[in-house]
């Protein structure tokens, strides 16, 4: 990894685009220090010093801090995620959005605009939850005009982080949205550290979960690298055929299908998903908040293993759902037929729709079980030792798969532009 950055940076326009990028991600990261007007932080971190805030710790672990600094970019881009879903699911639902999604570059033009109204939407109910719900004791607005301010200034920050998203995705390298929720995430890196060894230093946390702890991580780590690696490579062999005085085809190659095929979109969406119960309970007073965190958050004694298993089965679910979208097994077989290849063994058509189907099932499964597993261990480590970390497996999944999808780009717009100067 450290190689082919330091080979891209001698490259004069990927340079552009990787200090394009960190400058974005800076701006983000000072964005997130931009206080929201009329809302008295002394209160707010007396909420979560002592731990009335439950249902938005680990909210605010994946946003980087900005809910407890309470800053314009306190819904982050989860909004937008969230409306991603939403769209995906109608598209498949809704026969007319399937049509306009297929449409090409204006299809997708159309499914972006939509999904950014639908961010616009969700923003606004969250912030008015927030503002009108659980920290309605930290307003101090007076009047409509104070009080409107305040709820346009998060929508602002999350249509802000939207438009320097798609600039990442378009000048920069890797995938804007992707990387805004991963420098929320390392940001809080540092004082999780601080935290446990002050927790260490005072006697209240054990050296050696730590270490069992770190040991976890590092194995999380590696199996998240080795599923966003692993292939299922199916042999393909086209056959020969005579066009005039030339002869074409008859070379062979192979099919790659990740085991991961997803990446951490899987993991994203369920973590999207799974704080809309915690984002209804803004809404209302203290008591069925506290449910709530009991029964459906990870600080809840019931709540975490109740959020576990539902964690598991939205992610293998949308393992499963955005594997389907991404690889159409059907269009793949016409494809290889109409060029003349085909799977040895294998008849065109029909059969090799059937046995890619079944591979690429076998595979996903393995891979959805896997990040399924490895997004809740860590949670149920934590809580079985009492270690009081919120950066689990989740957030490792999307750092490393984020980082490793970053790094994979960087290698194709090399591998790019190295072909270019090989054919001058």
């Amino acid at each position: 990894m450290l190689s082919t950055l330091r080979n891209a940076w001698k490259i004069p326009d990927i340079r552009k685009k990787i200090i394009f990028t960190i400058l974005m991600l800076l701006v983000i990261r000072l964005g997130a220090s931009i206080p929201v007007p009329y809302m008295n932080k002394e209160v707010i971190k007396q909420m979560f010093e002592v731990g009335q805030a439950g249902v938005l710790e680990f909210l605010d672990l994946m946003a980087g801090g900005t809910f407890s600094n309470f800053s314009i970019f306190a819904l982050n881009i989860y909004p937008y995620v969230t409306s991603s879903i939403i769209i995906q699911l109608l598209t498949i639902a809704i026969p007319r959005l399937e049509e306009i999604a297929k449409e090409g570059e204006e299809g997708r033009k159309k499914m972006a605009q939509w999904t950014k109204y639908g961010a616009l939407i969700l923003a606004a109910i969250q912030s008015i939850a927030m503002t009108k719900g659980f920290f309605q004791q930290a307003v101090v607005a007076e009047g409509f005009l104070q009080n409107t301010i305040i709820i346009v200034s998060l929508i602002a920050g999350t249509s802000f982080l939207i438009w320097l998203g798609d600039l990442i995705t378009d000048r920069g390298i890797g995938n804007g949205i992707s990387l805004i929720i991963f420098v929320g995430i390392i940001s809080r890196l540092p004082s999780e550290i601080i935290k446990s060894i002050e927790l260490i230093r005072v006697g209240a946390l054990s050296i050696i979960k730590l270490i069992v702890f770190l040991v976890i991580a590092l194995i999380i780590i590696a199996i998240v690298v080795a599923l966003q690696e692993g292939e299922r490579r199916v042999p393909v062999q086209y056959a020969k055929r005579v066009v005039g005085r030339k002869m074409y085809g008859g070379q062979s190659t192979h099919i790659p299908l990740k085991v991961s095929m997803a990446g951490v979109i899987p993991v994203i969406f369920s973590t999207s998903l799974l704080a809309f119960p915690q984002t209804i309970a803004l809404f209302i007073n203290k008591e069925p908040s506290a449910w709530v965190t009991k029964y459906l958050t990870v600080q809840g004694s019931v709540g975490i293993w109740i959020y576990s298993i539902l964690n598991i089965l939205l992610i293998i679910f949308f393992t499963y759902f955005y594997t389907a979208i991404q690889f159409n097994t059907v269009e793949y077989s016409k494809n290889l037929q109409q060029y003349g290849g085909f799977i040895p063994g294998i008849r065109p058509g029909r059969p090799t729709t059937d046995y890619l189907n079944k591979v690429i099932s076998r595979i996903t499964f393995v891979g959805a079980i896997s990040l399924a597993l490895i997004a809740s261990l860590p949670i149920l480590l934590s809580h079985l030792f009492k270690l009081n970390i919120n950066f689990g497996g989740t957030a490792i999944i999307i750092v490393v798969g984020v980082a490793l999808e970053t790094v994979k780009q960087i290698e194709s717009q090399m591998l790019m532009r190295h072909y270019k100067g090989f054919l001058k």
